[in-house]
């Protein structure tokens, strides 16, 4: 995989120059933006592999690239934000991932590289947030489901943001178990991006 073409946008441009410091080797910030407007044109522009966003900028924030441009290319929400409602919104505007602004650099990169390959990531301290709005629309959901049991286990993991590796080694099953898993998944719910699967756990809930 070569470098990741990234679009940079935060209203704070001292920030923009610490994360693309941040991001190195593996990564290329082809357009850099201080508003949602900005971003979107950029995007469009541009045609990058990944978008970093804040969610607080000028012009209707994170949410409104996400909204515009979830479809196109993958946003992943850069925030110092931990309010559960932000994580939603972000995630049922578009967006493959939220993380914290106080995310190590190697910590970043990492989750950036995975969400650029088409993984949902979020900061292990949001995690429970998802799984809680997981819970949460269970209890609300009814009608038969479509996912197995083993299914809906490996959902779960892949909304924590956990790697096809990490996931195989906790059900003690093989990486290529867990991708089959994904696509079966994908193929029941009728979704073509993995990081769909997210968004459909939070909207249809889970038992």
């Amino acid at each position: 995989m070569g470098a990741v073409r990234v679009v940079l946008a935060d209203d704070h441009p001292i920030w923009r120059d610490g994360v693309r410091a941040d991001l190195a080797d593996g990564f290329t910030v082809v357009a850099e933006a201080s508003s949602a407007d900005e971003a979107i044109v950029a995007i469009h522009e541009q045609r990058p592999d990944l978008v970093v966003c804040d969610l607080q900028m000028p012009g209707g924030g994170g949410l409104k690239v996400a909204r515009a441009c979830g479809h196109e290319t993958r946003i992943v929400v850069l925030t110092v934000s931990e309010q559960e409602s932000d994580l939603l919104d972000a995630v049922a505007a578009g967006a493959v991932g939220y993380l914290l602004k106080s995310t190590t650099a190697a910590d970043l990169r990492a989750a950036l590289k995975r969400a650029a390959g088409g993984e949902p990531v979020f900061s292990p301290a949001l995690a429970a947030l998802v799984l809680g709005e997981f819970r949460r629309l269970a209890k609300a959901a009814s009608g038969a489901q479509p996912l197995s049991e083993r299914e809906r286990e490996v959902l779960q993991l892949v909304a924590r943001g956990h790697t096809y590796r990490s996931i195989g080694e906790d059900l003690f099953i093989s990486e290529r178990t867990v991708e089959n898993h994904v696509r079966n998944i994908l193929r029941k719910l009728h979704l073509s991006r993995r990081q769909e699967l997210v968004r459909y756990a939070l909207e249809h809930g889970i038992e």
